[in-house]
């Protein structure tokens, strides 16, 4: 038997298994139901969000015979030949490899004649923006006052290129991009169905690497399954995908948190030589700062995450400050890696910013608290005075006056003393 890709063999086949795009699907349900059916659709989005899918469905709902609310019964003659591409009533077309005017040409003056078989004769244009000029230009009129059994539905990924007397002729829907969370949902109802075991770590790296395109979320999947034998593992989809392990960031930051140079230089070294991808190291370090980020504002998000206890642990190593900053570090070293000499050393430049820069206020609780060795802490004195009155006030186990100075000196490194981060960068003493 002819093996047929999760792509195609999970297309929906009706709007309601549709995923992420329910405005598009009520504005549509709610034409077809009340009957007020415009004569040229336009569907743009980037690639795999389902622009065919609903131009097809659509399709089918027009030509149905026994149509529920809009949804086509996909029982009838016409739903199962629009299915298998045999309906002589809807025409899809390619505009990238039928550009010209006499392609047009022949489409319009077919364009005359009544349906054969079903109540509307369907034109879905796909990649429309292909088409060139003249052919725009031809098809003008026609777009604008069609015969009454016929309906466009135009498809496209770049409609800034489709002529603006095309697109006012028509109703356009923008389809979005799909966020992780559907791709996942998604992922997870088809491997059920297919009776695939998995490992959902590997399907969340699946659905961030789709980038929101379904069709390449499930695309992946067969790739996965084919790896896994059967099967689809975290460990698979990492090596697949080329995620970095946890292991090295939770490291990095465990390096970060005692200010450790040495070991944040070693763990990149390691990370050099087992090949890990330095751009796809500074993402995962910016989601993972992110998700640190919510932890630390709301605690309660994610407790159900596998990853909780180790998060929970890591966000209460850094002031909110500190990871504020960390994440601007590495959007600037992802940002700068293109220039840097070589990905290795960009990456390993990130790093030592990230140790050289910190919030005055959260150098000297640290520094207060024995966090950092005195020997290793190169930051600016934000006052002599207020540091002595610290370290008196520390010696005296007085848990108020502790935070009554530590106050003192937040507010003076904040308010007397311009803090920019130029100013942050951490001097010898």
């Amino acid at each position: 038997m002819t093996y047929q890709v999760l792509a195609r063999k999970w297309r929906p086949k009706k709007f309601a298994d549709l995923v992420g795009q329910e405005h598009v699907v009520r504005a549509l349900l709610n034409a077809l139901d009340k009957g007020r059916l415009h004569h040229a659709y336009m569907l743009t989005g980037t690639r795999g969000v389902g622009k065919t899918t609903i131009a097809r469905i659509l399709a089918k709902s027009l030509n149905c015979q026994h149509t529920e609310h809009g949804e086509p019964c996909n029982q009838c003659d016409s739903c199962r030949q629009i299915d298998a591409g045999r309906f002589v009533d809807v025409l899809e077309i390619d505009a990238a490899s039928n550009t010209g005017i006499d392609n047009i040409r022949e489409v319009l003056e077919n364009a005359q004649y009544a349906p054969t078989m079903g109540q509307y004769k369907v034109y879905i244009i796909d990649e429309v923006h292909m088409l060139s000029k003249s052919a725009f230009n031809a098809m003008l009129k026609t777009l604008e006052e069609p015969p009454e059994h016929v309906k466009f539905i135009l498809a496209t990924t770049d409609p800034q290129k489709v002529p603006i007397t095309v697109l006012s002729r028509c109703l356009q829907f923008v389809l979005r991009n799909l966020n992780s969370t559907q791709v996942h949902d998604h992922l997870v109802y088809v491997l059920q169905q297919e009776h695939i075991a998995y490992e959902d770590p590997a399907l969340w790296l699946l659905g961030r690497a789709a980038a929101g395109s379904m069709r390449d979320a499930l695309s992946l999947l067969d790739q996965a399954i084919a790896i896994g034998s059967g099967k689809v593992t975290e460990s698979d989809v990492r090596n697949m995908i080329g995620a970095v392990d946890k292991s090295y960031l939770y490291a990095l930051l465990e390096a970060l948190a005692v200010r450790d140079g040495q070991a944040l230089l070693a763990k990149a070294e390691e990370m050099a030589c087992c090949a890990v991808g330095f751009d796809s190291a500074l993402t995962e370090l910016a989601l993972l700062l992110q998700r640190l980020t919510i932890l630390q504002s709301v605690p309660a998000v994610g407790a159900d995450d596998p990853e909780y206890a180790a998060l929970t642990r890591f966000a209460g190593l850094f002031s909110g400050e500190q990871i504020q900053l960390y994440y601007q570090c590495v959007l600037r070293g992802k940002a700068d890696l293109p220039l840097a000499p070589d990905e290795k050393a960009g990456f390993v430049m990130t790093l030592l910013r990230m140790l050289a820069f910190a919030p005055l206020a959260a150098l000297n609780t640290q520094r207060l608290h024995g966090q950092i060795d005195g020997t290793q802490l190169h930051d600016v004195p934000v006052n002599n005075k207020q540091i002595d009155n610290i370290a008196t006030v520390s010696e005296e186990n007085s848990p108020a006056s502790v935070s009554e100075a530590l106050s003192e000196t937040a507010s003076y490194a904040t308010t007397e003393v311009p803090v920019t981060l130029e100013t942050e960068i951490i001097e010898k003493k």
